[in-house]
């Protein structure tokens, strides 16, 4: 959450001449609404149902840069779907998160105590990015375009 997947991703396909794709974007297209309104009207376990036929989905007809929510690796389906593609993990600090989102009440599963629940995400989830990752790329103190540069170089990825 607020790592930059967006703008990163963003840059990454235009460097690369290929399209961007977001999973969330996707989720939201469909059922016209946002994704903390699913959250909140459904609950996490409908939007992780949607999110796993939104990846699932993206997966087979895809072929450029996509990027994916931050709980979708929470599925072990997605999991070995990831198996054998590129996959980078951005990383980041609490504090880092903090500066750039202040962790608002746009993220549903910050709503409550932001600073703490973002740590037990991380705890709870890291070791499934890092075990999905082709590379881990820190985020921290970066710009988009320096982030999307080490991101080319982790890969060994040349540009369009």
């Amino acid at each position: 959450m607020g790592v930059g997947k967006s703008t990163v991703g963003g840059l990454l396909a235009q460097r690369l001449g290929v399209a961007y794709r977001d999973t969330d974007e996707d989720i939201v297209a469909a059922e016209g609404r946002t994704v903390a309104d699913i959250f909140v009207e459904d609950g996490e376990p409908a939007f992780r149902a949607l999110e796993k036929r939104a990846v699932q989905e993206a997966l087979t007809t895809h072929d450029g840069v996509l990027a994916l929510g931050g709980g979708a690796i929470l599925d072990a389906g997605t999991r070995a779907l990831l198996a054998g593609q590129r996959v980078v993990y951005l990383s980041m600090d609490v504090e880092e998160a903090v500066r750039r989102t202040g962790l608002g009440a746009a993220r549903p599963l910050l709503a409550v105590n932001p600073r703490k629940q973002w740590r037990e995400l991380m705890e709870a989830r890291r070791h499934l990015y890092e075990e999905a990752a082709t590379a881990v790329v820190p985020t921290d103190g970066r710009t988009p375009e320096e982030v999307t540069d080490a991101v080319l170089d982790a890969l060994e990825l040349k540009e369009a």
